[in-house]
């Protein structure tokens, strides 16, 4: 495969323009300064070799072209995708493909399908999943926050007191606009486990404020105990939940999941195919008692 020149290398840098007639080790060095020129280091590992194998397969220039841009494009998206995920700062990576959808039978399946496209952050819009404490509710937020990662988008989780903890630092040090207009740069922000702490006045308006700056401008995936009906006793003011409740589910899925708790069942799952478990358990715990009492 023997280079061809182009016309828009006249004039340029002798480092960086087309000289023909190189051999093989000064057009390999030529190569290796135009891929860190470019700043693509995976061309620069894999030319070479995808050279070889172009040579051996009888590739045309468009293929070894496409091969050599291709893996590039792989690493950066791979590379990309890993940062993203480090910044979401999901407690643990929880994905779709371990989330048992046969325990929920009213998720429907084509909706878990729609979610995973993270369309929905796409058009901003917000998901909310409502239901009793280990029906799975943060297992398929931080799943779909996941997906929403290697979609390409910015996620950042979080509980909600720690939402409140750093809304409240900067509202106590006088940036809270500031704070929330930086948070745009992340299309989806999760909220984890509202309901299982009532907010005071004073958190139910920053929590406020917050739902109100991403309305129709980013989206909000928020996991709930507590059926909308009693968000008033969460927030302590029917009005201020009211007026959060519209804007959330103005452009939003609403998911309610049901159901046994997951851990509670693999507990019982456990017992049953073991029944000297509990036993085992039982006795641990004795001997955990006595060195405590000896």
């Amino acid at each position: 495969m023997s280079p061809i020149a182009t016309p828009g290398a006249v004039g340029l840098p002798a480092d960086a323009g087309y000289v023909p007639g190189r051999d093989h080790a000064a057009v390999g060095a030529h190569l290796t300064y135009l891929a860190r020129a470019l700043k693509t280091p995976t061309i620069a590992a894999t030319w070479q070799v995808l050279a070889d194998q172009a040579r051996d397969q009888g590739w045309t220039y468009e293929e070894y072209l496409a091969a050599v841009l291709a893996r590039q494009v792989a690493d950066r998206e791979a590379n990309g995708c890993a940062i993203r995920t480090a910044g979401a700062h999901f407690p643990a990576i929880k994905t779709l493909e371990d989330y048992n959808v046969d325990h929920q039978p009213g998720l429907r399946r084509e909706v878990l399908a729609h979610l995973a496209s993270a369309a929905f952050v796409g058009r901003a819009d917000n998901l909310v999943l409502l239901g009793p404490p280990g029906v799975g509710k943060t297992h398929l937020a931080i799943a779909l926050g996941y997906k929403a990662v290697q979609a390409g988008y910015p996620v950042l989780f979080d509980t909600a007191t720690g939402w409140l903890a750093r809304l409240g630092a900067a509202h106590e040090e006088g940036r809270l606009a500031a704070e929330i207009k930086r948070l745009r740069k992340h299309r989806l922000l999760i909220i984890d486990e509202v309901g299982y702490i009532p907010f005071d006045q004073h958190a139910a308006n920053l929590f406020f404020q917050l739902v109100a700056a991403r309305y129709e401008s980013g989206s909000l995936l928020i996991t709930s105990n507590m059926p909308f009906g009693r968000w008033g006793e969460v927030f302590g003011d029917d009005v201020v939940a009211a007026a959060m409740i519209d804007r959330l589910v103005h452009h939003a899925e609403v998911v309610t999941l049901s159901g046994a708790s997951w851990r509670t069942r693999a507990r019982r799952e456990l017992l049953a195919t073991q029944p000297t478990a509990a036993t085992r358990t039982t006795t641990n715990t004795s001997s955990t008692s006595s060195s405590m009492n000896s």
